[in-house]
């Protein structure tokens, strides 16, 4: 008797614990966007979002990204806050600045993440990509020389550097 209550009050917890699971992350329905504005969508979305980016942070930039170019600054740079140690989360942010066009905001987590991951090369020649978009063609190019040196057969890598010779920014998430 004693075997078949725990049997049952394990099912029933585990049953209670996956379905709040399961309710927190409901997922997008068309009720998000179906007959409310443009405005009132891009909120439902973004709830939606931050739901589903739980404690990550590649998805929490990238809600903030989204926040930052739709003018959302303030709410945007409490994430970014969050994710200053890790170079892989510092690039991120530097793109959205520099897709933002805020060089003076981008230059200085670009420089932080060279100095962090200084023999990552995809990471030198973006910065470096940058860089030359911004008009520092000399740093760009000594950049492009530490990358290609590391790995001088990446097509992206390539791309990307030929790409700001001629106003084409990287393409990266």
């Amino acid at each position: 008797m004693k075997k078949s209550v725990f049997v049952a009050l394990i099912a029933f917890s585990l049953g209670t614990t996956f379905g709040v699971l399961a309710a927190k992350k409901s997922g997008v329905t068309a009720a998000a966007w179906q007959g409310v504005s443009n405005e009132a969508a891009a909120a439902n979305l973004l709830e939606v979002a931050r739901d589903l980016a739980e404690d990550g942070s590649w998805e929490n930039i990238h809600c903030g990204r989204v926040l930052y170019l739709s003018g959302d600054k303030e709410k945007a740079a409490a994430i970014f806050d969050r994710y200053q140690s890790k170079p892989d989360d510092l690039i991120r942010i530097a793109r959205v600045y520099a897709q933002a066009r805020e060089w003076d905001k981008a230059k200085p987590l670009f420089d932080q993440v060279v100095s962090m991951a200084p023999k990552d090369e995809d990471w030198l020649i973006e910065a470096g990509a940058f860089y030359n978009l911004n008009g520092d063609r000399e740093h760009a190019e000594e950049l492009f020389s530490r990358g290609f040196a590391i790995a001088p057969k990446n097509l992206d890598n390539t791309l990307d550097a030929a790409g700001s010779y001629l106003g084409v920014p990287p393409r990266k998430r």
